[in-house]
């Protein structure tokens, strides 16, 4: 059997060689003779014209490099062919639709849940690794692997100073580092720069706890500013709490242990104290290594720059520091790199004027050393001309000549400021109105994967909702309603501010009849208890007649947002009444003819202790005539004189002419306008 098989082998072998060689034997043969038909008559045509003999090369064969491909290729490939699904769940709902947030304070506790899950698996695994063991995850997954929590190394040595050192604890690498020197033990140049860096990275503490979510309310979601600036809010004890630079830390101590201290060991220690706050003291650093003939290297020089408007007050001395170091980085031919330039621009924001008459120098000398600018560069680049709240003067076509240079190129991430432009470039093209810039700008996140740089949930937020602020106000409804129904909620959950921004575009365009549609999406994300929204809502509703079909949808909306005014779950009062909401839900509901509704409406004023206005009730009485109700018309001026208001004896006065009365009712009447004289 195992003969038969490897004869049949060989056999097939041989078969597949001889056609193969038939196979190259005829290529050769014809690419033989097209080549000399070509040289034939390449020979003829120059003979004929210079009597030149020709030379002729033969083909060169360029045989490919081998292209290794990933193992997402093809899923990458297949991605790209498809377009996001505005119907569809955001990727991190779609294993259970059914649990898909509906509500911005539901994708909020979603979140809070899913990192709550993920740290308490976390913990689990941590806490029993051995029953983790074993990895099904092909390719390796780091970060589902139990991580190495206890060291390994117990004895007192260097090798278990580097394994601290790896594990990220920097209260026992310490520990551990003192114990060496105590036992006379010397410990490298290496490691001792390592443990500097551990040190000076986390600020002499140990690494806070990871995957701890944020927590923001309302409020800070509506921030319209950058949102390192935090304005608009109280300070918390936590911001006062920020770690800073001790004087005679562990880093400090350990740095004057060392007998000779290199490049590494400076650098270490400066960045550590820009990182800090300790500004004067890294140049103070600085002047030390400069004194020991050493030369900086580039993250030095770049944590300086980055320190140099704190240490001066006016901006030609914080531009000349800063040119100092650059002169400084010359001499000793350190070259700067990307992080470089985008650290003098951040500079420069700080520089006033200043900084807008040397950014475009800097670019070009940088520009000259072969360092292309990131995102980063480009945010720096707007926040030097363009200061929030500050006129627009001058500079309107920075923004135009920016995005000229970035649009449809894909960016990747080189610095964390990168996540920064778009928020930028967003905020300045609503400050400026400008509209197609606008669109240039979100059309350039959609290129590549450079939505990968558009930064967390916080600043996506704020990304979309000064977009969809400046769509409100500079295109027509029909353009905002497309861009609010391809990214709400899929993408986006808009906050009540951008939704009164939404009911003043409807206002504006005259298209109050889709205030209904309004309200359902109002209530889906959540923000029919914001007091402002809904009032605001009634406001536009109760303002001015519309035809009858529309009329009754206002109606049907109104009685739905009294649902929302009453008790809801467990007790909770989720909005109070005003006069200014209870008058307009009344009018709503008597411009639709719902007259019974609202006298019942008109019966809450007593009950929430507002008082009706006269233009209401001059408006309900116009309705009680077109019916002909007497006996409603006579409790409607019973209830204004119960409020004691001066329009009654008119109101009186309106009822005896216009209905017809009974002996009885004029009576009341009459009693009841000595009443509102004698208040008076």
């Amino acid at each position: 059997m195992a003969s038969s098989c490897s004869q049949a082998l060989r056999h097939h072998v041989c078969k597949s060689s001889r056609l193969l060689r038939v196979h190259l034997q005829k290529s050769w043969t014809n690419r033989s003779f097209e080549g000399a038909v070509c040289v034939s008559s390449s020979f003829a045509l120059n003979s004929a014209a210079d009597q030149q003999p020709a030379v002729s090369s033969p083909e060169e064969i360029v045989i490919p490099k081998k292209k290794t491909w990933s193992k997402e290729a093809v899923l990458q490939a297949l991605a790209s062919t498809v377009k996001r699904d505005p119907t569809a769940s955001d990727y991190r709902f779609q294993d259970d639709p059914y649990l898909t947030p509906k509500t911005s304070s539901e994708f909020k506790l979603f979140s809070l849940s899913q990192e709550s899950g993920r740290n308490a698996a976390k913990y689990f695994i941590n806490t029993y690794p051995k029953y983790f063991q074993k990895d099904y995850a092909q390719p390796h997954i780091p970060c589902l692997m139990p991580d190495t929590l206890e060291a390994q190394i117990e004895e007192v040595s260097e090798a278990a100073l580097i394994e601290r050192i790896g594990m990220r604890k920097v209260k026992a690498a310490v520990d551990l580092y003192d114990q060496l020197l105590q036992a006379g033990t010397s410990v490298s140049l290496d490691v001792t720069n390592q443990l500097l860096d551990l040190i000076c990275f986390y600020g002499d503490h140990d690494p806070a706890q990871e995957n701890v979510p944020e927590q923001r309310n309302e409020e800070t979601e509506d921030v319209q500013d950058e949102p390192q600036a935090k304005k608009g809010r109280a300070a918390k004890a936590s911001d006062l709490l920020k770690a800073t630079w001790k004087e005679k830390n562990n880093a400090e101590r350990i740095f004057a242990l060392l007998s000779e201290p290199n490049t590494h060991s400076y650098s270490a220690l400066i960045r550590g104290m820009v990182k800090y706050g300790a500004y004067s003291k890294a140049f103070s650093t600085y002047t030390d290594l400069l004194n020991s003939r050493l030369k900086a290297d580039v993250h030095t020089f770049n944590a300086l720059i980055t320190a140099a408007p704190e240490v001066k007050e006016k901006y030609n001395e914080k531009w000349e520091l800063i040119v100092d170091l650059l002169k400084q980085m010359a001499e000793q031919k350190v070259k700067p790199n990307l992080l470089t330039l985008n650290a003098v621009l951040k500079a420069l924001r700080r520089c006033g004027t200043v900084g807008k008459s040397q950014a475009f120098p800097v670019i070009s000398e940088m520009k000259a050393l072969s360092i292309d600018l990131s995102l980063a560069s480009y945010s720096h680049l707007l926040a030097i001309f363009y200061k929030p709240g500050a006129p627009i003067q001058g500079q309107t076509d920075i923004l135009q000549e920016v995005m000229n240079e970035v649009s449809g190129k894909s960016f990747t991430p080189q610095d964390p400021d990168d996540a920064q432009f778009f928020i930028t470039a967003m905020r300045i093209c609503l400050d400026t109105k400008d509209m197609e810039q606008a669109y240039r700008v979100h059309e350039l996140l959609g290129v590549g994967e450079n939505w990968r740089l558009l930064g967390n949930d916080f600043q996506q937020n704020i990304y979309y909702a000064r977009f969809f602020s400046l769509l409100c106000m500079m295109e027509n409804i029909d353009v905002m309603l497309k861009w609010y129904r391809d990214l709400v909620p899929s993408v986006y959950y808009p906050s009540s501010n951008v939704m009164r921004d939404l009911l003043q575009a409807l206002d504006t365009d005259n298209r109050l009849d889709l205030i209904p549609q309004i309200w359902k999406d109002i209530k889906q994300l959540g923000h029919a208890n914001r007091q402002n929204l809904v009032e605001e809502l009634l406001t536009l509703m109760a303002r001015e007649k519309h035809n009858q079909e529309v009329q009754e949808s206002f109606a049907e909306c109104a009685l739905d947002i009294k649902k929302i005014y009453d008790t809801g779950d467990r007790g909770k009062v989720l909005l109070n009444w005003t006069a200014g909401s209870l008058s307009d839900l009344i009018s709503v509901l008597l411009a639709a003819h719902r007259r019974q509704d609202a006298w019942d409406m008109l019966k809450l004023f007593k009950t929430h202790n507002r008082v009706p206005s006269e233009e209401l009730l001059n408006k309900f009485l116009m309705c009680v005539k077109e019916d002909g109700d007497v006996n409603q018309a006579v409790e409607l001026v019973q209830i204004s004189a119960g409020f004691c208001l001066p329009g009654t004896p008119k109101l009186i006065q309106r009822v005896q002419q216009e209905f017809e009365l009974t002996e009885q009712q004029r009576k009341m009447l009459s009693d009841l306008e000595i009443q509102s004289f004698n208040s008076e």
